[in-house]
């Protein structure tokens, strides 16, 4: 046991500065209402050079844009209002939290936890949750919202670290938010870019969504391994023991009522079920396209929130009706508005991140560090493994300063794809190769747009926690997603396998 601690003492004692530096600066809003003010600062001393760029995809000359002028001032102080209600995590938090707060009200949540820990053996637990957490991207930001606290509850009724779960579902959600066993929304969009950017050297190519799907496929459960080694042999004996204010859910047998109430939601969720397939399965189907009968782009994939409220409502109201735990509609309003008491510090945190990504967004700083990055490897002559290395840590460098995959990529594809292609590299080949570097930053960047509301869901179990203590806990996860990753690439490039179906890595 003393060996075990002291091979990791190195890394726990730079864990352990990285967030003290962290957590030393001022609260997460304060901070971010700084980057905000830096961020005019900037885009001032930017529009005194010339710092001019030519956009890849468009043509047109990008040029930073003063926020301290005349017509900045005016953008800040009109939009300051949207800017807070147009983030688009608010909307989703504040929404998805009301359905599981009734959930949660009624007890239905604390006893599918209890059902949950007394069922799995100790051992997949984190495993389920990680690789949980790669699978929800298929349903966009239900991971942020659903999974990620609900695994520092799971973590907590197991007698285990809270925040040693919330990270392990964040780094599945997060991290891995590029692999999956389903097509999600991310692959028809980039497949559409990437299609763009390689008309330019082929104007009949076409980048199938499924391109990259044998690759994702085998990266969930490389994913869902690593991150499982991560938290059991980093962040859980880094965390130590909780000795926080909150208490575990009851993990005593389930009684008769709890298992009628159990029956009645299990029903309800069974009829929805059957309400969703009903509109997904045939081709003319009610929740798809209306226009092209597609699932992915559907009414449905858009309305995934809508969904969490619906189902998380109905299935906690039935489970309050069969064990008796509600007895009246007030008891279930009283659920949704003690689910909103609890985001008090997360509304204050957002509303100036969501100043903080808008300002940042005006300026166009990110896309003219974005462009000059990718210029730099465009110059630097490398060729093979070395060049996709680079070409992945450019992808997740710029992460850290432009949260949006689709913005990243529809800067970056119009010079990487046609470079590539003239190097011999397929554009599905050089997709694959962002996808990973986008996704292993996603966890420690706080342009990140749910990063804030991970901040406020640690607060929960450690009030002095702040953005130091969610960088040291995620760097790990970050670094060995990294490693591994590019070692499964490697390899994938070395068997010359295809990443998905008709997508080979080298152009005939």
């Amino acid at each position: 046991m003393t060996q075990v601690q002291k091979k990791k003492s190195g890394v726990d004692k730079f864990l352990s500065v990285v967030e003290r530096i962290g957590n030393a600066l001022p609260h997460p809003a304060t901070l971010f209402a700084g980057f905000a003010l830096l961020v005019v600062t900037l885009s001032w001393v930017a529009s005194q050079f010339d710092m001019a760029v030519v956009h890849p995809g468009t043509g047109q000359t990008v040029t930073p844009v003063n926020l301290l002028s005349a017509e900045g001032l005016h953008m800040i102080l009109t939009r300051m209002v949207t800017n807070f209600t147009d983030f688009a995590p608010l909307g989703t938090v504040l929404v998805s939290l009301l359905g599981i707060g009734i959930a949660e009200g009624t007890g239905l949540i604390g006893t599918v936890l209890r059902l949950v820990v007394l069922s799995s053996p100790k051992r997949l637990l984190t495993f389920v949750i990680v690789f949980s957490g790669v699978i929800s991207n298929t349903a966009s930001e239900v991971g942020y919202v659903l999974l990620v606290p609900l695994a520092a509850v799971i973590f907590l009724a197991a007698g285990r670290h809270p925040l040693a779960g919330l990270a392990a579902a964040f780094a599945g959600v997060s991290g891995g938010y590029s692999a999956n066993l389903l097509l999600g929304t991310i692959d028809p969009l980039l497949a559409g870019l990437s299609t763009e950017a390689a008309r330019i050297i082929d104007p009949n190519y076409m980048v199938n969504p499924a391109a990259n799907y044998y690759f994702m496929f085998v990266s969930t459960f490389v994913v869902a391994a690593l991150g499982t080694w991560v938290t059991e042999k980093i962040v859980i004996p880094r965390l130590g023991e909780y000795n926080g204010d909150e208490k575990p859910e009851s993990i005593d047998r389930l009684n008769a009522q709890e298992k009628r109430g159990l029956l009645y939601a299990t029903i309800s969720i069974l009829l929805m079920i059957a309400f969703i397939l009903g509109g997904l399965i045939p081709e003319n189907g009610y929740l798809r396209n209306p226009e092209t009968g597609d699932i992915l782009n559907s009414p449905f994939m858009s309305g995934i929130v809508a969904f969490i409220f619906i189902l998380s409502g109905v299935a906690g109201i039935a489970y309050g009706i069969g064990a008796k735990t509600i007895k009246n509609d007030s008891d279930v309003m009283r659920g949704m508005s003690k689910s909103m008491e609890t985001l008090g510090s997360y509304i204050v945190l957002v509303f100036f991140a969501a100043q903080f990504v808008a300002y940042f967004n005006w300026t166009n700083l990110g896309l003219i560090l974005a462009i000059n990055g990718a210029d730099t490897l465009k110059t630097m002559g490398l060729s093979g493994i070395p060049l996709m290395i680079m070409f992945i840590l450019v992808a997740a460098s710029i992460n850290m300063v432009m949260g949006s995959a689709s913005a990243k990529w529809a800067i970056m594809a119009p010079v990487f794809i046609p470079m590539f292609m003239l190097l011999g590299y397929t554009p599905e080949f050089t997709q694959v190769a962002y996808r990973i570097g986008d996704s292993v930053t996603n966890i420690i960047s706080p342009m990140m747009s749910y990063f804030a509301l991970i901040v406020a869901f640690i607060q929960r179990y450690d009030k002095k926690a702040g953005i130091g203590t969610v960088i040291s806990t995620m760097l790990p996860y970050s670094i060995v997603f990294l490693i591994g990753w590019v070692i499964l690439f490697i390899i994938w490039i070395m068997l010359d396998l295809p990443i998905g179906p008709g997508a080979n890595l080298y152009m005939p």
